[in-house]
Formats: structure tokens, C-alpha cells, sequence
């Protein structure tokens, strides 16, 4: 009976800490690409938003024509990119960037900015970016669980074993902050 004992507490014992550890490597990785479909979801809501707002834009600013499509070709380029969350924020990145100077085309239209459509639309893109935002804190939250249960001892040693590797955090600036007033 001794024997069975120390036998469960030196074999046993590790063997249920390294079952313990690697459940709980899997566990995190599970959230992680949970939490990345969310901010792919709310990705694809953006995308779907974005040719409604340059066709409205469009019809105000149709020398603007350049700036339209840039933002048409790099909302195009974000639809199609399934790479890496770092590959996807470079991509966003850019797609943020001339989103921001669609508005800036905007301010010079003050009829376009009080147009009830375009508000709506912006007002939609506005509520879809929180949602990005929301989305990626609580992807980069995962991450940030994963990596550090990677990184600390002992449940490193557990993860070089098994071969868990590092996640990517995702990190894009939102393209609108706010709705511009409409001054009638």
C-alpha cells in the first residue's frame, strides 16, 4: 500500500499538473480564436458599411474621386485578407487611415454633413468601430491570458513541450471617433 502511494504522488501527481496545464493552454487558444471571429465579425460589419458611405459621399463629391477609390480598393484588399492578426491590422491600418480622410473631403461639404443619410450611415460606422474596439480589447485580452500562461514557469516548460506558440496581438485605431455636428 505505501508503494501505490509514492507511486501516485511522483507519477500521478506530475502527470495530472501536466494534464491541468496542457487543458488549460488549449482553453486559452479556444478563446483566442473565439474572441478573433468577434473582431472578424465586427470587421465585416465595417466592410459592408463602407461602399454605402462613399456612394453617398460620391454623389456630393464626385471629384473627390481618388480619395472614393482608395478607400474602395483597401476596403476591398481588408475583405480579402485572412492572414495573421498582424498582417489584418496592417491592412487595417491603411484602410483607417483613408477612412479618416474620407471625413476630411467631408468637412468641406457642409450640405453633405447635414445630410440625414450620411449621418445615419456615419453614426453606424461610428457604433460599428466601439464595437471593433470592444472586440479586440477582449481578443488582445486573451492574448494577453495565453501568452503570459506561455511565457511563466512552470506551465512554459508545459507549452514548449506541446508546442503551443505565441498569439499575435491585433491593434488598429478606430477610423471615426465621433458624429461632426450638423449646423443647420
Amino acid at each position: 500500500m505505501p508503494a501505490l502511494i509514492i507511486l501516485i504522488i511522483f507519477v500521478g501527481a506530475p502527470l495530472l499538473y501536466l494534464l491541468l496545464q496542457y487543458n488549460g493552454l488549449v482553453s486559452l487558444r479556444n478563446y483566442i480564436r473565439n474572441a478573433w471571429s468577434n473582431v472578424d465579425t465586427e470587421l465585416k460589419r465595417r466592410y459592408d458599411l463602407i461602399p454605402n458611405l462613399v456612394a453617398t459621399v460620391k454623389g456630393y463629391a464626385a471629384h473627390e474621386k481618388e480619395t472614393l477609390e482608395r478607400v474602395v480598393q483597401l476596403r476591398n484588399r481588408c475583405t480579402a485578407n485572412h492572414g495573421s492578426p498582424m498582417e489584418q491590422a496592417t491592412d487595417e491600418t491603411q484602410l483607417v487611415s483613408a477612412l479618416k480622410q474620407l471625413h476630411v473631403v467631408v468637412e468641406g461639404y457642409p450640405q453633405l454633413k447635414a445630410d440625414g443619410h450620411f449621418l445615419q450611415l456615419q453614426q453606424e460606422l461610428i457604433n460599428t468601430e466601439d464595437r471593433i474596439q470592444a472586440a479586440r480589447r477582449f481578443y488582445n485580452g486573451n492574448v494577453r491570458d495565453y501568452r503570459n500562461k506561455c511565457e511563466m514557469f512552470p506551465s512554459s516548460v508545459v507549452a514548449r513541450m506541446f508546442g503551443f506558440k505565441p498569439e499575435e496581438y491585433f491593434s488598429v485605431e478606430p477610423s471615426v471617433r465621433e458624429v461632426p455636428n450638423a449646423e443647420f
